[in-house]
């Protein structure tokens, strides 16, 4: 089955990410069509990027790099979960992407954003990251405003229509993710059969 990351894409003490992130992951899980996971990034206590190699060649020398690798080559699609802070999103998720390239590719990624804009401008700069890490976008993000769905500026108010774009947007996530796990498999499959490995011998993912 599909796995899907909702990835928590702040570590501002007070943050309001953790709990539509939260919102957003319950709403998943009453679903039946992939098996979803909640990634806080702070968890993983990543400092600024440190890897002297380019990310894009693959060679991880620090622990916590090759930690955060795994757990997102483990997925098929995330839901990036972000504030929007000055017009964009947080360095923090930003640096966070950036440790990662081979493990982005050919998967398929949805928004849920909130700020005082809805945290649109957000995610129109993570759509250009996105194209760059051969990730596939969806259409439907999910928004919440600051000044309309938090009570007294703190605890969440969410509304039946921010249920229907979860659903929206996760189907679209999930259709994309089982074709681009595809996608990534007959990639697999060819450079083995460029290497002349046997077919019993040959390992997909």
């Amino acid at each position: 089955m599909i796995k899907v990351g909702f990835i928590i894409g702040s570590t501002r003490p007070g943050r309001h990410t953790q709990s539509i992130a939260e919102w957003a992951f319950k709403v998943a899980k009453t679903r039946q069509d992939a098996n979803y996971e909640l990634i806080d990034i702070t968890d993983f206590k990543l400092p600024l990027l440190d890897e002297p190699i380019p990310p894009a060649m693959g060679q991880y020398e620090k622990l916590h790099t090759k930690i955060w690798a795994a757990k997102i080559e483990s997925l098929d699609a995330f839901v990036f979960v972000t504030p929007e802070y000055n017009h964009g999103p947080s360095g923090a998720l930003k640096n966070a992407i950036d440790f990662l390239y081979k493990e982005w590719n050919n998967k398929a990624a949805g928004f849920v954003s909130f700020g005082s804009g809805h945290g649109i401008r957000a995610v129109e700069q993570l759509r250009q990251i996105m194209a760059e890490l051969q990730i596939a976008d969806v259409r439907t993000q999910v928004t919440f405003s600051l000044f309309h769905d938090f009570e007294n500026g703190n605890s969440l108010k969410a509304s039946e229509h921010h249920v229907k774009s979860t659903h929206t947007m996760l189907d679209q996530l999930v259709t994309w993710a089982i074709a681009l796990k595809t996608v990534r498999e007959n990639k697999i499959e060819n450079l083995m059969l460029k290497s002349n490995v046997p077919r019993d011998e040959r390992v997909t993912h």
